[in-house]
């Protein structure tokens, strides 16, 4: 493990806590990230998946969160896209349990080391958390990922679809409980301001679009938070922040879609609406 591997995992490890948001929805924590198990009421104990695994140092912690919380292994390994803080722990849990991991087949390249994602961009706040950003643009994980169907249902996930989020990175997705209208929506938009090491630390919230240093097409990624606010959510649960529900949820997704150039958009990259 590098320093800066290093230095991350210790962040990351700075709150290492867990959540109950709902009934079928438990949310892990690490400063970081957010990762969650998600099942669903009529067999949550039977039938649950982990979406995201944080970074390298958080495979422990999750194990122990779930089965401490539900007694056994989930049935699958959800990714909402493959960048190092979401993929960091999937290695080791797929060999611990053996269980299927599930990615868009547009994102699936960037996990096998077929393409590679672009270096952050250090010019964005005051670039730290870009530099400390590891395994770029090579992210070559060596396990197997299984293309999630593309009729939108998820694997052992009745009620919720997947909805095609790029703009951050090409595969992305977000995940979407079409009976309770709860949003996971990974990196989609967020609740921090990821790319400022200051706002990660003291999480303070504010309303922010995509983490800026690793997005790629920011007009693509407005497209992908309409497309997220015409879903109407009642609650968001988001990798970067707190989550959000009801009227704050809308004023957020409002606020940030007619300001999204202002709010998301580093100055060099803005574009004429």
């Amino acid at each position: 493990m590098t320093i800066i591997n290093k230095i991350l995992n210790m962040v990351g490890n700075v709150t290492d806590k867990r959540e109950l948001i709902t009934e079928e929805i438990m949310l892990m924590k690490f400063t970081i990230v957010n990762a969650c198990v998600v099942g669903n009421k009529e067999d949550i104990k039977e039938n649950f998946v982990l979406v995201d695994t944080g970074l390298e140092d958080s495979a422990k912690y999750i194990k122990e969160s779930v089965y401490n919380h539900l007694g056994k292994k989930p049935k699958a390994i959800i990714l909402t896209h493959g960048h190092f803080d979401h993929i960091g722990s999937v290695k080791a849990l797929q060999e611990k349990w053996n269980i299927p991991v599930y990615a868009h087949k547009l994102e699936i390249p960037y996990l096998t080391g077929e393409k590679d994602y672009p270096v952050p961009d250090p010019s964005v706040d005051s670039g730290l958390v870009a530099k400390m950003s590891p395994g770029f643009p090579h992210l070559g994980i060596n396990i197997k990922v299984e293309p999630l169907p593309d009729d939108y249902t998820i694997p052992f996930m009745p009620n919720w679809l997947y909805i095609h989020t790029p703009g951050h990175t090409e595969g992305h997705i977000s995940l979407f409980n079409t009976e309770e209208k709860i949003l996971i929506a990974g990196d989609a938009f967020t609740t921090l301001k990821q790319e400022s090491l200051f706002s990660v630390l003291t999480q303070k919230e504010e309303v922010n679009g995509p983490p800026k240093y690793l997005t790629t097409d920011f007009e693509t990624a407005l497209k992908s938070i309409k497309k997220l606010q015409d879903l109407h959510p009642n609650l968001a649960i988001l990798s970067h922040g707190n989550p959000i529900s009801g009227k704050e949820l809308q004023e957020h997704l409002n606020m940030l879609v007619a300001n999204f150039n202002e709010i998301a958009v580093p100055n060099e990259s803005r574009y004429s609406k």
